[in-house]
Formats: C-alpha cells, structure tokens, sequence
C-alpha cells in the first residue's frame, strides 16, 4: 500500500514540475509569438491598423470584435520612442509588451485623464541619460521604461456600436509611434 502511495505521489509530483516547466518555457520557444506574427504586416516603429477581428482569421488569437485594432512594433536602439495616441469616444488603451510576449505596462483614457495619451518610451539607460530638469515634473510628461530593446505597443479603441466602428478606426488612424529626432524636452 505504501509503494502505491509513494507511486501515485511521486508521479503527480513529476506531473507537476513537467507541467510548470513547460508553461514557463513554451512562450520563449515559440516560433509564432505575437510579435513574429505582427512583424509582416507592421511597420518598425510606427503605428499599424490591424485587420478587424472575424472568426477564424484574425491576426492575434482572442481579438474582441467590437474593438478597432492597431500595433506598433518598436526598436529603442537607436533612441527614445514617442508615442501620442487621441482616444476614442468609448474606450482606448494602450499595453506594452516585451519581445517575449511579457506585459510591462498598460494605461487607457481614464487613468491617463486627458484627450490624448502622450508618453516617451525608453530603456534605462536611455532614460539616466536625461538631464535633470527641475521645473518639469512627472505630471507634465509620462516617461515609461522599457525593460528591452525591442517589443510591441497594442493600441485599442472601442465601438460602443457596430455604427461607431469608423470613428474608433479613425482614432487609432491618428496615433503616431515614432523616434524622436532630439532628446526629450520639457513642453
């Protein structure tokens, strides 16, 4: 009864580390991440409108019809990104991922409280390299972190409606992903 035990034990143990390995790896070892899969229909560094969602071909798996879609896959190694997205009338958000699918940061219209979400992207070294300013303060500029070189920025706008669809389009439209040119200022 004891070796049955010991058995049952010791192969719902192993189950477990077997299980727990695999899900810690698969993501890096997988070949169609989403970052692979938006990198032939997305531009570096710029904002992209994806293909609306349609059951059985939609470009990212769980992709919510009632949402208008856009990326931008990014490249910090040559500078600072800057990212300006006008929000919608229902609901926009905007999520940041690492090159190994890993979310870093999100925010929407709410939590941003402004007509536009505006913010710098950068890696740390890149953001130790500002200069101090002592008369611009976080409130005044929204300064994320990145923690690797490269990832993709997930923007989306709700359609209330399925009639309000073109206007959520047409925000994300507006969005604008690119390097700056200088080093960040004060506004």
């Amino acid at each position: 009864m004891i070796r049955w035990l010991f058995a049952i034990l010791g192969g719902a143990l192993l189950g477990g580390v077997v299980h727990l390995v695999s899900v810690l790896v698969l993501p890096r070892v997988a070949t169609l991440d989403a970052y692979s899969r938006l990198a032939p229909i997305t531009k570096l560094n710029a904002v992209t409108a994806l293909p609306a969602a349609v059951p059985g071909n939609s470009p990212m798996p769980f992709m919510d019809p009632a949402f208008a879609n856009a990326a931008c896959r990014y490249d910090l190694s040559t500078g600072p990104l800057k990212l300006i997205v006008p929000v919608s009338q229902s609901y926009t958000s905007v999520s940041f991922y690492t090159r190994n699918d890993v979310a870093y940061y999100a925010i929407n219209d709410r939590s941003a409280g402004r007509r536009v979400i505006e913010l710098d992207l950068m890696t740390e070294a890149q953001h130790a390299e500002l200069p101090e300013e002592e008369d611009v303060t976080a409130a005044d500029r929204l300064i994320i972190d990145s923690p690797t070189t490269t990832g993709l920025i997930v923007l989306k706008a709700l359609a209330a409606e399925p009639g309000l669809m073109p206007q959520a389009q047409a925000s994300l439209a507006a969005a604008s992903c690119g390097i700056q040119a200088a080093p960040v200022a004060a506004r």
